[in-house]
Order: structure tokens, then sequence, then C-alpha cells
């Protein structure tokens, strides 16, 4: 029984996904929870909150859907951690990344 409140969480998450701005932004942000330890561990070094930023803008929205409910649950699904890594290894994310996260570093 102690995954039912998991669960209704992460249905709550995917509903108001559906439903607008800030709902969007509500799912962006639990998806986070999944996405930071991922990167944490297969990218040591890398500035987190702009990673984490960067793999989340390159998400689609099914990503981010399947990312919201491992951040609700409260940790990474290995279907999520396969989307994480994917996602970090696009040319836009890398380029996200070396723009975002590590420009403060190069100054």
């Amino acid at each position: 029984m102690r995954a039912l409140p998991g669960i209704v969480l992460a249905g709550s998450v995917l509903a108001l996904a559906a439903c607008g701005p800030m709902q969007d932004q509500i799912a962006r942000d639990t998806a986070k929870r999944a996405v930071r330890p991922v990167l944490a561990q297969n990218f040591p070094g890398v500035p987190l909150d702009p990673a984490v930023d960067c793999v989340i803008d390159q998400a689609s929205a099914a990503d981010l859907s399947r990312l919201a409910v491992d951040g609700a649950l409260g940790a990474p699904s290995e279907a999520s951690i396969q989307i994480v890594l994917a996602i970090a290894r696009r040319p836009a994310t890398l380029q996200c990344i070396a723009t975002d996260g590590l420009a403060p570093f190069l100054r």
C-alpha cells in the first residue's frame, strides 16, 4: 500500500501537465527530481543546475511525462535513466550545457 500515494501523486502530475503553462512548469520541476541524480552520477563535475535545465529544455513532452512520474515517485527508473542519458547526448543538449553550464567557468 505504500506505493499507492506515489502512484496517486504521479497520476496527478500527469493530469496537471496536460492543463496549461502553470501545470507544465509543475511537471518540469517534478521531472528535474529524476534528472538530477542521473546527471550527478554519470557526469561528475558538470554544473548540475544548468545541465538539468538543458536536459529538461531538450526533452519531448513524452519524455517529460515519464520523468515527472519518476520524479514524483522519488527515484529515476531504469527507463528514465536511459531517457536522461539519451537527451544528454543530443547535440542541442551538449551545446546548451557548453553555453549555459560551463560559460561562467570560462570567464
